[in-house]
This record gives C-alpha cells, sequence and structure tokens, in this order.
C-alpha cells in the first residue's frame, strides 16, 4: 500500500481548499436552519454549498464521482437524514424538518488538490438522544484527532474512538471507514474508527487524511438504500457523521477544514 507524502506547496493548495469548504459548510448550516421557518429540501442544501465552491472557481469533487466507474454521484453534497448515515443523494421533494439530525458531506477540488469534510446538524433544538448522539460523535472526533501524530499508529486512533463511543452508549460504524485524501477523492490508507494501539500503518509527516467517525444509535450495522448510494442503519436508530481533513506533522497534526 503506498501512501502519498504531500509536498509543502501541495499543503498550501490544500489549506486554500480547506477554507472554501469550511465556507461551504457553513452556508450549508445555515440553509438547514432555515428549515425552522420555511420549507428546505436536501437539494436545495447542496446546491447553497456548489454556490459557494463555485464562486471561488473551485469544483465540488463528489459531483460525478464514480468509484466503480458507473452510478455516479449527481450532486454536490451527501445529505443524509436521521437513519442515513451517509452518501444521501439529494432531492428537491425531500423536505427537511424541525428535529432532524442532518449529515452534510462536501468535497472540494481546489487547484487540483481535494479536501473532504462533514458536519450533523440538528435542525432546531432537537430531542435528548439526537443531541447526545451529535456530540457524542463531535467529540469523539477530537479524541481521535489527539492521536494523530507522526510516529504513532493507525490503531492508536482507532481504538480511542471507539472506547470514547461505547462508554458514551452508542456504537462506531464498522463498515465504512476514513480514508487518504489529497491528490484523490479516496487514497490510501482506510481509516476504521476502531482498532488496537500499536498496529496498523505508521503516521508520517506530510500524509494528509480525512477522519470521518460515523456512530450509530443501536448497533454497528449497515446496510445499502434502494438507491444503491445512500447507507443506513440496520436497526432503524439514529446516526451522526463528523469529518475534517488534516495534513500529519512532526508534533502532532494540522486540521485543514476549519
Amino acid at each position: 500500500m503506498s501512501i502519498s507524502i504531500k509536498t509543502k506547496q501541495d499543503i498550501v493548495k490544500l489549506k486554500e481548499s480547506g477554507k472554501i469548504l469550511k465556507e461551504a459548510l457553513k452556508v450549508a448550516k445555515d440553509k438547514t436552519q432555515e428549515a425552522k421557518r420555511h420549507k428546505v429540501s436536501t437539494l436545495d442544501i447542496s446546491l447553497a454549498a456548489e454556490k459557494v465552491i463555485l464562486s471561488y472557481g473551485a469544483e465540488p469533487s463528489f459531483k460525478g464521482y464514480a468509484p466503480d466507474g458507473e452510478n455516479p454521484f449527481p450532486e454536490t453534497a451527501c445529505v443524509s437524514i436521521n437513519n442515513e448515515i451517509v452518501h444521501g443523494v439529494p432531492n428537491a421533494n425531500r423536505f427537511i424538518q424541525v428535529g432532524d439530525i442532518v449529515k452534510v458531506d462536501i468535497g472540494v477540488r481546489h487547484k487540483n488538490l481535494l479536501t473532504d469534510a462533514a458536519r450533523s446538524f440538528i435542525v432546531g433544538k432537537g430531542n435528548e438522544k439526537a443531541k447526545k448522539i451529535v456530540a457524542t460523535t463531535r467529540e469523539c472526533l477530537e479524541v481521535g484527532i489527539k492521536e494523530i501524530k507522526a510516529g504513532k499508529y493507525l490503531g492508536d486512533y482507532g481504538e480511542a474512538v471507539e472506547k470514547f463511543v461505547l462508554k458514551k452508549g452508542f456504537h462506531v460504524v464498522r463498515g465504512l471507514v476514513g480514508h487518504g485524501v489529497g491528490y484523490e477523492v479516496h487514497e490510501p490508507p482506510q481509516i476504521p474508527n476502531f482498532g488496537r494501539v500499536g498496529t496498523g500503518i505508521k503516521w508520517r509527516e506530510g500524509m494528509v487524511i480525512a477522519l470521518e467517525p460515523m456512530v450509530n444509535e443501536f448497533s454497528s450495522s449497515i446496510k445499502v438504500g434502494s438507491d444503491h448510494m445512500v447507507f443506513l442503519t440496520k436497526k432503524g436508530g439514529l446516526s451522526a457523521h463528523f469529518e475534517d481533513t488534516l495534513v500529519i506533522t512532526k508534533n502532532g497534526c494540522e486540521i485543514l477544514t476549519r
């Protein structure tokens, strides 16, 4: 498995890409909250993010992306609701409801370098279960980031994330992973949100990765939706998702999408 090391020039461009992505996610968040006052579709959210990306002369890296060579993703953002984990396809006729957990996942291609990030937004206040699973997922990403630095192991991250999530009474998704990113949408290595300390590849300075814990309410199990795009919780419970792109440094890492 060959894992690319990005140059200093690459990192400069990736930082620019990350700033664009950060703004696109902020606009997507604002659009979800408009659902408290009037109808907002999942396509509205994607189009709002796309407008930001295009305004910088960048491109949405998910739009038209087809890792299997067919069935390309048709829009800019993946917009997934409640028991949908990731890869929800935006739809003009699917409307956000108050109390929903809306997961927005976006990729940006800028000067041929790519970043990837996701956030989970609760529309309005939400119930206690929704608030807890979103907070747990956000916090476990922070726990995992603390394990990332040159010389440490992939398994250090996975064990820390899963332990934290289990203590909160939830489950990490085991069938979906984080990944390397930068030159392509998905690069080696695969980064599961479970593992064992001291195992897996050793991080090196200059690696760029997308960490993305996905957390389910009832179990780790997942299923594919009827559109063969979206992944859902197998038992029907809630799910949350957070993701950031970061570059590994000698003493830790730098988050590029905040």
